[in-house]
């Protein structure tokens, strides 16, 4: 309970625990955030970690010269595209067998499947799409394995897709993340990073439901 507590904690007051950081460490913020998405995108047990409201509150904290905006970008959209290479070649390498695989603590097969039947109906833009969704952003690479997509196609919308999330929240963090109504209510515009999408996931599969019926 006490590390649940802890992570909650950390996803919603996540400003002030890496501007402590940048203060006390300096440089070593950079390779932390680099891990930190590396392991969100490219782990496929790490669903959890604050991918969103990490990446707008980088941009606030450049906005104010606390981290350098270029190399911030740089380093996490490297981050980005390479932890979804590393999550496709674990779906190429156990392939149909997760069908198979069963809830655990370190395998949510209710996220995986959401993330599958996204595919399933949109294809490659789900690559484009979940970046910007919680749970989906991290098995959409791994789905994507698992159906065999071409590298090459992988690839393309993989780039794609994080230049969007990463370039994308951080610039919108730079531009807007000091403003008074951001830093008066960041707790909330962290929630709503959080449910937005899983409502819209679940709006999508209702509909889907409904069609078949």
């Amino acid at each position: 309970m006490e590390f649940i507590s802890f992570a909650l904690d950390f996803i919603l007051h996540v400003d002030k625990y890496l501007k402590d950081f940048v203060l006390n460490y300096g440089m070593w913020v950079y390779a932390l955030l680099f891990l930190v998405i590396f392991v969100e995108t490219g782990v496929v047990v790490m669903p959890f970690l604050p991918g969103d409201s990490l990446l707008f509150v980088v941009g606030a904290m450049c906005g104010v010269g606390l981290m350098s905006y270029p190399l911030s970008v740089g380093l996490l959209l490297a981050a980005a595209v390479l932890g979804n290479q590393s999550n496709y070649a674990l779906g190429r390498h156990f392939g149909p067998r997760v069908f198979k695989w069963e809830n655990s603590r370190l395998f949510n097969k209710a996220a995986f499947d959401r993330a599958h039947a996204f595919y399933e109906r949109y294809g490659g833009i789900t690559l484009v799409a979940a970046r910007f969704m919680p749970f989906v952003r991290t098995f959409a690479p791994f789905v994507a394995g698992v159906a065999r997509m071409t590298r090459s196609r992988f690839t393309f919308f993989d780039i794609t897709g994080g230049a969007l999330w990463v370039v994308g929240l951080i610039t919108v963090g730079y531009f807007f993340g000091n403003t008074e109504f951001v830093k008066t209510n960041l707790e909330k515009i962290i929630w709503a990073m959080i449910l937005l999408p899983g409502v819209v996931i679940m709006f999508g599969a209702w509909k889907g439901r409904r069609r078949a019926a």
